[in-house]
């Protein structure tokens, strides 16, 4: 039989050895209303939602956070990530802000890709089990999720500065610590330490286990790897911090218990409120509502439009959870708001700082050109537009690429990108202003294309039949 999994690994340079807490009861309350730290900010801001345990530890979790009173500091932060899909989606947005909020404070985070975990599936917040996940498949979708998580980091780092010192951001994979385990071997050494009376307890198993389906071997097992990987975060890069939605309580006790058993220190846990639909659902990719992260899956564009939408009994809630603008200059925002309603001013700045974020500046740039393409019927808009951008825009229009040849005409356009019937009933479409070119309407159908005017600088037209067909031309040899 292997040597023993529960090791004390060395800690990286620069990470801080885990100080000695004492092991005291648990307790789960509100945050301190009058500390005026990190935690009680994001709390006043609706960020942070449940501290676990927050009472009865000799440093509570604010003091955690204050240079003056901490053992340690940075101290070290982490949330996880189950590559389910090959993107992130805004659900996972608020966890994200939550660590760019510690990070931003000076402490390191870690953003934790489930390349192991995605394996059995999270139960958590589900009334079935979730389709099964081939390795490779999972694998694929993990080198994505490090990507996305990468480029937000990106982001953050070079378009939110704030001249302070931050702390670092890591992203780790939890299959590079799974891959070396035996399955005897880890139940041996690790499973002896969970009760299954706590196991099975936890709302999301007991909600399971009354359900028609009933709850598989896999799932049950998936909080009992979240806690291993909370200690093996612990004792590798003495993090002492996981972050996680509101479902995820009964999982980050489970870590908080497995340390405390095997360490005698104390851990902590932190939730984020869960983002839903306007009918009260979850957003992501399970309920089939998710606003995906990648922008193959959902454009600048999409994603700038919906936070524009959001009604006005959200959109102040959202600029405290999404943005990183101080809740003074929120304020003001929401003040103008009640004078010009009309000018949607929250719902604009909200879009523009969370597609900042996801897309970088050029990803916002993009979206608002495409809302004035579209929405305003902007020609300068059209003009400089990629082709990228007019198929994210119009993603049901038809693309074609024709040769532009002499005294090509309208109709022979419409013809050649198949947008119009042959014979009288297509030349009747035209001449009864039922075909527009780059939002003009057009009615000779043996009018010659122009350049500038048919055809933009950027060498493409848009045409558009009746009120919803749209056809993207790129012209050729111009």
């Amino acid at each position: 039989m292997a040597a023993p999994m529960l090791r004390c690994i060395s800690l990286g340079r620069w990470f801080c050895t885990p100080g000695p807490l004492g092991v005291l009861p648990l307790g789960l309350r509100e945050a301190h209303s009058g500390d005026k730290g990190l935690l009680a900010v994001q709390k006043a801001r609706g960020l942070f939602n449940e501290f676990f345990p927050e009472k009865g530890t000799k440093i509570e979790l604010p003091e955690l956070f204050h240079r003056r009173t901490a053992g340690a500091f940075p101290q070290t932060i982490y949330c996880g990530f189950d590559p389910t899909a090959d993107s992130l989606h805004v659900g996972h947005l608020l966890t994200l802000l939550g660590l760019f909020h510690f990070q931003r404070a000076g402490h390191n985070v870690i953003a934790l890709v489930g390349g192991a975990t995605a394996r059995l599936g999270d139960p958590s917040g589900r009334t079935r089990e979730r389709e099964a996940l081939d390795a490779e498949r999972v694998g694929s979708n993990a080198r994505a999720l490090r990507q996305g998580l990468e480029t937000l980091a990106a982001n953050h780092q070079q378009l939110f500065s704030n001249g302070r010192a931050w702390g670092s951001f890591t992203v780790l994979d939890n299959s590079a610590w799974y891959q070396k385990q035996h399955l005897v071997d880890f139940l041996t050494s690790v499973g002896g330490h969970f009760r299954m009376g706590t196991l099975l307890s936890r709302l999301s198993v007991q909600t399971r286990l009354k359900s028609p389906e009933g709850m598989s071997l896999s799932e049950f097992f998936y909080q009992v790897l979240q806690a291993y990987d909370f200690y093996y975060l612990f004792q590798r890069y003495g993090c002492r911090v996981q972050l996680g939605g509101s479902d995820q309580l009964g999982n980050i006790m489970s870590g908080y218990e497995f340390i405390n058993k095997l360490t005698g220190e104390d851990v902590f846990g932190i939730t984020v409120p869960l983002i839903t639909s306007t009918t009260g659902a979850k957003l992501g990719k399970s309920a089939g509502n998710a606003v995906w992260l990648n922008r193959d899956k959902t454009s600048p564009f999409e994603l700038y439009q919906f936070f524009v939408r959001q009604p006005d009994d959200s959109v102040e809630r959202y600029l405290k959870l999404f943005t990183f603008l101080p809740l003074p200059e929120i304020d003001h925002v929401m003040q103008l708001h009640v004078r010009e309603p009309e000018k949607r001013g929250p719902q604009k700045r909200l879009a523009a700082e969370v597609t900042k974020l996801v897309h970088g500046q050029e990803g916002l740039d993009s979206a608002k050109r495409c809302t004035q393409a579209l929405y305003h019927s902007s020609i300068d808009a059209l003009e400089v537009m990629s082709d990228q951008e007019l198929k994210e825009l119009f993603k049901e229009a038809s693309f074609s690429e024709l040769v532009l040849d002499p005294g090509t005409s309208i109709l022979d356009t419409c013809r050649k990108a198949n947008a119009i019937p042959d014979g009288p009933r297509g030349y009747r479409m035209i001449t009864e202003g039922g075909v527009s070119i780059n939002h003009r309407q057009v009615t000779n159908p043996e009018s010659v294309l122009v350049v500038g005017q048919h055809i933009l600088k950027n060498g493409l037209s848009l045409l558009k039949i009746g009120k919803r067909n749209f056809y993207i031309i790129k012209w050729l040899q111009l």
